[in-house]
Order: structure tokens, then sequence, then C-alpha cells
């Protein structure tokens, strides 16, 4: 079973892309753009303002937008960490 990774620290960035921080210290970008105009994440394309909304659930333990929208910390600390490791080689 994989651990589990809270988000501490979230900062939205121009392009979809979003600043963390998770508990164990990893930080870093992870771009989002991808998800733009798919299923529940057509409210970015609708509306770009709405991806800056954005705040840290303490209790889910990762980034949230109004109306309950989030993305799972586990695949944004996988991304964010695959790309730091693959980066130090």
């Amino acid at each position: 079973m994989q651990p589990l990774y809270d988000v501490v620290a979230a900062k939205p960035l121009d392009g979809f892309r979003v600043w963390l921080r998770f508990e164990d210290g990893l930080e870093g970008e992870v771009d989002l753009s991808h998800l733009v105009g798919r299923g529940v994440f057509s409210r970015w394309s609708d509306d770009p303002a709405e991806f800056g909304r954005l705040s840290v659930d303490e209790e889910s333990g990762t980034i949230v937008w109004p109306g309950g929208l989030d993305v799972a910390p586990d695949r944004l600390y996988d991304e964010l960490a695959g790309r730091t490791r693959a980066g130090s080689t």
C-alpha cells in the first residue's frame, strides 16, 4: 500500500500550473493544463479565473476548488516525485 502524502501549501500559477509543497518537504510545480476542458474541469475553460480559486483542504490533504472539485494528492505527488527523480539522474 502506498503511503499518503498530504499537500500542505499550494499556489496557482499561469498556464493552469500549480506550485505544491507536500508534508514530507517535496515541492515544485505540476502542470494541470491537460485537464482543462475535460469533464468537470471544463469549468476552467469556461472561466479561467476559476482555476485561481484553489485552496488546500487540510482534511483531505489535497488541492480543491469551490463546488467540490479536487485532484487526488497521490497523483500530484507521483507526478512531482517522478519528475524530481528524472531530473536528478
